[in-house]
């Protein structure tokens, strides 16, 4: 059963989501921008420890709590892993009071009718299984749209909500990730499809049953607003999808009811060098700028 405590918060509260979940293909990428080489480490058991001793430091940053940052979506290695001794998502929710989810995909599959599905899972029910005993609130999984391929994003929208309702089942609350690239020649056509086919599968969710949506920023300000008023939609987030934090914040200022789930942009300042003063402070004026564009809005 969905816990009801995180529910209302992430229901309810001003604040943002964190997305912390680089996984093994973009991690690399991820330790490079915080100043991190690749000859730095010498294997992938290596490489995923200094990822989590990052994520460890901003994930017991001052700032980094429940009062802004509402959320945080995890990586499987750091769900496993542990801050000051405790369990991450056990950690986050009873000491900083932030809700955890977990990225639950397995990566993309080569595009096809302009659009990336996700791989297959075949654990997935074990890995809620033990999400959920971690005290693993929700969920994430990401797809990919390239083009406004109406059969390919039609493709795409199934294949999330099919794994949803299998999450669902497990008691936790999926977020259903069809990313529309800001490089599309064709984003906004794209937008216009994605949008019309997740009202679609949307309606078939039968009463009682919820899910939360990341979505790329649209083009057009409120575009996604309909999607946030259903009655089966907790959330709307926007994922930065590669934008500045700067462009990523004004971009999602303009679309109401929308809050921030970033990655980059909630990183993209920090480096490995800085003092835990310089790294506390920097990451502290970018968790404001993420949260005054997720509550105040234009």
């Amino acid at each position: 059963m969905v816990d009801a405590k995180m529910l209302n918060k992430m229901s309810s509260a001003p604040g943002f989501i964190a997305a912390l979940d680089q996984s093994g293909g973009s991690t690399p990428k991820a330790l490079s921008l915080y100043g991190v080489s690749e000859s730095d480490y010498q294997s992938e058991e290596e490489m995923f420890r200094l990822m989590h001793a990052m994520r460890v430091r901003i994930m017991s940053a001052p700032a980094f709590t429940g009062d802004k940052v509402i959320g945080a979506i995890l990586f499987e290695r750091t769900m496993d892993g542990d801050v000051e001794g405790q369990e991450v998502p056990s950690y986050l929710w009873e000491k900083r009071g932030v809700v955890p989810f977990l990225k639950v995909d397995k990566g993309l599959e080569a595009e096809a009718s302009g659009v990336q599905l996700m791989k297959p899972m075949p654990e997935l029910n074990a890995l809620l299984t033990r999400g959920r005993e971690k005290g693993i609130f929700g969920t994430k999984m990401r797809s990919v749209i390239a083009h406004a391929d109406k059969d390919g994003i039609e493709a795409v929208v199934k294949q999330q909500f099919e794994v949803g309702r299998q999450i669902i089942g497990q008691g936790l609350v999926p977020i259903i990730e069809p990313e529309v690239s800001i490089k599309s020649p064709t984003k906004q056509e794209a937008e216009v499809i994605l949008r019309d086919a997740i009202a679609e599968q949307l309606d078939k969710l039968p009463a009682g049953e919820n899910v939360m949506l990341k979505l790329t920023i649209p083009t057009v300000a409120d575009f996604y607003a309909p999607l946030g008023a259903h009655q089966s939609v907790i959330r709307v987030v926007a994922l930065s999808g590669g934008y500045s934090t700067a462009d990523a914040c004004e971009k999602l200022s303009h679309n109401r009811g929308m809050i921030a789930s970033f990655s980059r942009a909630l990183t993209e300042k920090l480096r490995v060098s800085m003092s835990d003063d310089e790294f506390n402070t920097s990451l502290a004026k970018t968790i404001d700028q993420i949260y005054a564009a997720s509550v105040n809005k234009a």
